[in-house]
């Protein structure tokens, strides 16, 4: 995620996520963590889409559209 969003508004994205994990697995709270880390937009394609997004295309489920 890009830097910027609120500590607030990443607890509430955790706690989407959380919900939405335990929804589908129907496994328990207590067995889900959710890490939000910050990546500047200047370094992403490097840093992120280079190492983790790219290599990994034929996994991904949603794949992104750039």
């Amino acid at each position: 995620m890009y830097p910027g969003t609120s500590e607030e508004d990443k607890q509430k994205l955790a706690a989407a996520i959380t919900t939405q994990i335990i929804a589908f697995t129907g496994k328990p709270e207590m067995a889900i963590s959710v890490d939000i880390l910050e990546v500047a937009e200047n370094v992403w394609m490097d840093e992120v889409y280079a190492t983790e997004i790219k290599p990994n295309m034929d996994r991904l489920y949603k794949k992104p559209g750039y």
